[in-house]
């Protein structure tokens, strides 16, 4: 008598970001034979010199922000000098400490991913990994004196999730000193006397909003007519007067030609003939996926001009057994995004239940002070009828919490589809308006009218509240 046993699904994940952890935990869940390949750290750029780090730095400005705005609520802090009299004293930032805090806070994420990895029995391979093929990973490994091994894994279905790294330009080389990328501003042990940010997208504004509050003078070069071009309208305003009211100063329809080293700081050249004189200069122009030279086009593997992976709705390339997830796809390049890519993908290779995914329904936050967070379509698109739907906005200083913690600043926005008063985007800008928009998301990934919204009860008073008196007022009358 003979016994046939089935053998387990391979899969190989090359890059261990938030796609390929999510990814290798799925698989491992669905009962497959997983491998993961790691260049520097599980977790990726996005947890070791990305995300994890430049929230905690955010984090740490918030904290300094809420010191700076206490006295508005009443609560002053004062010291007694030689003669008695009190005296205000100056809010001081350790910028080393935070630094070394928040790398101390990301290597121990990348640590907790990776146990929960082995936890789940999967394989870990540090190295350089690269395609041989579609259905192969080499991955080189130094040991000892320099010299290199290779591995080579087999797999039915590979997940590809290598990431990005910040794009450089040669008018403009960082040094890691003075010209820096944001995975280099880590290093710095005291705040920047004049910050220079070149880039006014997402990466150079929530940069700029923080140093300004951990107390740098800032210079924010944008090329565009407002701050955060391609976000709402109304939200990139708010955050521009709150940065100008700041004092942070910021240069509209600029580009910088080049930026050089001086003696005791930098200088950017504009293309207007303008020079701006600064002691650091941080380099926000976008970022270039990981994709040369990994051997994705001699598998076969389409690519974009730009280089990112073609994908579909379930994170699969143009070869059937290969998935891409994360920034190094052509997809929404956020976090939450390459892990639900990552869990996608796998789900579909191993056959079970899966939901393509809609980049309508992805929420998305910009942490800047105060933050913006939106899902769904905007309303740019209603406006250039992309979509149907009406516009309501509600300031959130009519709001009774937000009276009583001193918030000037933000709204609620809410759009609905004409007729049927389905809820099919929001905008929020708001302190912590991350955690605020999980109702409007919910609202949009499950089709809830205005009406189903503003009948949940809210805390009175809690800023939640405004999302529901601003669906109340979108009522729909039958």
């Amino acid at each position: 008598m003979t016994y046939e046993f089935e053998r387990k699904q391979r899969l190989a994940i090359l890059g261990g970001g938030p796609g390929g952890f999510e990814a290798a935990l799925s698989g491992a869940q669905l009962g497959a034979d997983v491998t993961l390949v790691e260049r520097v750290g599980v977790g990726g750029s996005a947890v070791i010199t990305d995300v994890v780090p430049s929230k905690t730095l955010i984090a740490t400005a918030e904290a300094t922000n809420a010191i700076g705005e206490a006295a508005d609520l009443g609560v002053q802090f004062f010291t007694r000098g030689e003669n008695g009299r009190p005296v205000r004293p100056q809010i001081a930032v350790n910028l080393k400490a935070v630094n070394d805090r928040l790398l101390r806070l990301a290597r121990q994420q990348s640590e907790d991913m990776r146990a929960q990895l082995t936890r789940a029995r999967v394989r870990i391979v540090q190295g350089e990994g690269r395609l041989d093929g579609p259905s192969r990973i080499v991955v080189s490994t130094g040991h000892g004196r320099g010299a290199t091994t290779f591995d080579e894994i087999e797999a039915d279905t590979v997940v590809v999730s290598v990431g990005a790294r910040p794009r450089e330009l040669d008018t403009a080389k960082p040094d890691g000193q003075r010209i820096l990328t944001w995975t280099q501003l880590y290093t710095l042990d005291t705040v920047p006397e004049h910050l220079i940010v070149v880039g006014s997208g997402v990466t150079g504004a929530e940069f700029a909003s923080a140093y300004t509050a951990l107390g740098s003078h800032v210079t924010l070069i944008s090329s565009r007519d407002q701050v955060l071009p391609g976000e709402d309208a109304d939200a990139a305003r708010v955050i521009e007067d709150v940065f100008t009211r700041n004092g942070m100063d910021v240069l509209e329809l600029a580009r910088a030609a080049t930026v050089e080293r001086t003696a005791d700081g930098v200088v950017a050249a504009l293309t207007d003939g303008r020079r701006i004189e600064g002691s650091h200069c941080l380099m926000a122009v976008g970022s270039i996926p990981n994709t040369e030279g990994i051997g994705l086009e001699e598998a076969g593997i389409q690519l974009t001009a730009t280089g990112h992976v073609r994908v579909n709705r379930v994170a699969r390339t143009s070869v059937p057994n290969v998935y891409a997830a994360g920034d190094c796809s052509d997809f929404l390049p956020l976090a939450s995004v390459a892990s639900m890519q990552g869990r996608t993908a796998v789900f579909h290779a191993m056959g079970d239940a899966v939901t393509p995914i809609e980049l309508r329904n992805v929420t998305s936050n910009i942490f800047t002070q105060p933050e913006i967070a939106t899902v769904g379509w905007t309303q740019k698109q209603i406006e250039d009828g992309i979509a149907q739907g009406e516009i309501y906005k509600m300031p959130l200083a009519s709001n009774p919490r937000a009276k009583m913690m001193g918030i000037r600043d933000g709204f609620v926005k809410i759009f609905a589809r004409t007729g049927s008063g389905t809820v099919i985007g929001g905008v929020i800008v708001a302190p912590k308006a991350s955690e605020l928009v999980f109702p409007l998301a919910l609202a949009v990934e499950h089709r809830l009218t205005v009406d189903q919204v503003a009948r949940a009860f809210t805390v009175y008073p809690s800023l939640s509240g405004s999302i529901a008196d601003a669906a109340r007022a979108m009522h729909i009358v039958n």
